[in-house]
């Protein structure tokens, strides 16, 4: 086994990730960006190195700046988690020509089947069924209207190395094909560095199926049940539970069989979740995800299998330990992504401070996070605060359990999609698991979701930022997270009279009677630094358009001189892995473009001023 490991991600998968590795007596290493010094997952860690600014791409998704920290660490493997590099060939193949270990599929592997047009090619080679459409990317909007001609509309667009619906655009009529093609292979490139697409028939009212897999170095490969993760919105999970309450014995058994033999075509170790489409008793295959998955948790609870140790066993080599009839699904689970959106303005990102932060508790009820109470969540990264994971005998057990559980969770001071969860938890589609891919999107009133944040959701603030006795206490302690090297230090000083300077050199490196640096500490964190950017000031009474939220600018539409109305779109914001239209609210003529492709924004930032 591995003696420490470096955890190339942020969030609730890094602490589940760390807490695997303590569980199997491994030391771990954190990496974190300028926005995440105070993070959950580097207060875990047993140490932690900075890999650079706040912006994803140039910090998380740092090939050698991420590399270079397991070596300044000492580490000898790299878990990857899921999303930022846990699915790129490139760098596991890095990884795998550096002295450190890759805790998942070999790159070869990750090539065969990261590519979707690859990969639908293999799994056909191994008999496993596809929707039908293109083994090859599409290029031109002709050859997707050839497409589309032969097997009809709608058809999907969707990137090679797309996934979570992004790069994903359904085409319903041939006057869309030019303008989505073009937004696919722009998120393609935005989000995975690659703009390829390829084009199948779209299915109208799919169930999502996916199938968990463990596969070693020594020929085992086993499947560990399926999850369904049909409610979604706008392709994005929300909800998922263990087992899909639409599957029958046959139908389970002949998919678990499928994803056995497709991920042992692809000569494929470690975990992976093989997904498919399920429509009218036949299913598709539509995508392998080679890494953990956020909703691993709920395969977890009704097997009793820890995945992510398993993860590091068989990256250390080891063999699996049980046969294929040993694994069984004992009764039911369900996860629930709490994450910071407002479920009534479209789950809309939300940003602010954890004022309050009491999860649930008692039988059957699990919380994955990596925040605690004061915490701020900003808009850098995913929404996902939290996931609760609820277990019980069978699935009405289940729902009632989660009834309770999500009454319980008491989160102040963000909005959170709770009152949602709260609200399918007594729906009776949702309740008697008829619900499909396009429920929420196309089916469920959105008046419901507005009454349900009305009733449940509550994201004030009572803090007075006084003590019960309207007086501050007298500071004895103080708290101070320096860096030396990049690495990350927490020092604890007593203070005795005016508050001490540290000299920060010589705590780090041990100097000092008052002092104590090392490893995660379990006070509250210092407040951050104010910034020193300066205020842009626009002048002018024309129309200001404003992000209403922090995020980087995928596209802008506009120049000045423009002539636009009301409603159009002046450009493309991203935040928190999804894609903002911003709109203008009466129109009018361009009279300055405050911002480019690329460029970062905070909320209330005036990006487009019009006349």
């Amino acid at each position: 086994m591995f003696t420490k490991v470096l955890v190339a991600n942020r969030g609730e998968i890094a602490v589940r990730v760390i807490r695997a590795c303590r569980d199997l007596g491994v030391r771990t290493v954190a990496v974190y960006s300028d926005a995440d010094k105070h993070a959950g997952h580097v207060r875990y860690a047993d140490e932690a190195y900075n890999v650079g600014p706040a912006r994803a791409a140039d910090s998380y998704l740092d090939h050698e700046a991420v590399i270079e920290a397991g070596r300044k660490a000492g580490a000898d493997a790299v878990h990857p988690g899921y999303g930022f590099l846990a699915e790129n060939a490139e760098f596991a193949r890095k990884v795998e020509a550096s002295d450190l270990t890759w805790i998942g599929p070999s790159a070869d592997a990750m090539e065969r089947l990261g590519e979707k047009t690859k990969a639908r090619a293999l799994m056909q080679e191994a008999d496993v069924p596809v929707v039908p459409g293109t083994t090859e990317p599409v290029e031109s909007a002709d050859e997707v209207k050839g497409i589309a001609a032969e097997y009809g509309y709608p058809v999907a667009i969707k990137a090679e190395g797309g996934g979570g619906g992004r790069g994903l655009k359904v085409v319903h009529s041939e006057d869309e094909v030019e303008d989505q093609l073009e937004t696919a292979q722009r998120e393609g490139e935005a989000y995975f560095d690659n703009s390829s697409v390829y084009v199948e028939k779209y299915l109208e009212s799919p169930r999502h199926i996916e199938v968990q897999i463990l596969a070693d170095e020594h020929g085992n490969v086993r499947h560990l049940g399926e999850r369904d993760c049909s409610l979604q919105r706008r392709h994005q999970k929300v909800i998922e539970e263990a087992p899909s309450p639409a599957l029958d014995a046959d139908l389970r058994e002949r998919i678990g069989n499928a994803a056995r033999r497709g991920v042992r075509e692809a000569e494929y170790t470690n975990a992976g979740t093989v997904e498919f489409l399920v429509e009218d008793g036949e299913f598709y295959f539509m995508e392998v995800n080679t890494r953990i998955q956020v909703e691993h948790t709920a395969t977890e609870e009704v097997t009793g299998i820890d995945v992510v140790k398993w993860q590091l066993r068989v990256a250390a080599g080891e063999e699996i330990d049980f046969a294929q009839d040993d694994v069984e699904i004992e009764g039911h689970a369900i996860e629930y992504r709490i994450n910071a959106e407002n479920a009534a303005d479209d789950f809309a990102p939300a940003t602010g401070s954890l004022e309050t932060y009491d999860p649930p508790g008692g039988p059957g009820v699990r919380i994955d996070d990596a925040v605690r109470q004061g915490d701020e969540i900003g808009g850098d990264y995913d929404s996902m605060i939290a996931k609760l994971i609820v277990a019980a005998g069978d699935r009405e057990e289940c729902l009632a359990r989660s009834e309770r559980a999500l009454s319980e969770f008491e989160i102040r001071g963000i909005e959170t999609i709770i009152p949602f969860h709260r609200l399918m938890v007594t729906d009776e589609t949702f309740r008697a698991g008829e619900h499909t891919t396009k429920y929420l999107d196309e089916e469920l009133d959105r008046e419901r979701i507005d009454q349900a944040v009305e009733q449940w959701g509550d994201a004030g603030s009572d803090d007075t930022g006084e003590d019960d006795d309207g007086e501050g206490d007298d500071v004895t302690e103080r708290e101070f997270t320096v860096e030396v090297n990049g690495k990350r230090f927490e020092v604890n000083l007593e203070e005795r009279g005016a508050p001490p300077v540290p000299d920060v050199e010589a705590v780090a490196n041990g100097a000092g009677a008052a002092a104590d640096a090392g490893g995660p500490s379990t006070r509250s964190r210092p407040e951050a630094a104010e910034s020193d950017d300066e205020e842009v000031v626009v002048e002018g009474d024309g129309e200001q358009v404003t992000a209403e939220m922090q995020g980087t600018i995928l596209a802008v539409d506009v120049e000045v001189g423009d002539e636009v109305g009301a409603g159009d779109v002046v450009c493309v914001l991203e935040a928190m892995k999804m894609e903002n239209d911003v709109v203008t609210e009466r129109g009018g003529t361009v009279s300055d473009v405050l911002v480019a492709e690329g460029d970062s924004v905070d909320m209330g930032d005036t990006l487009v001023v019009l006349e």
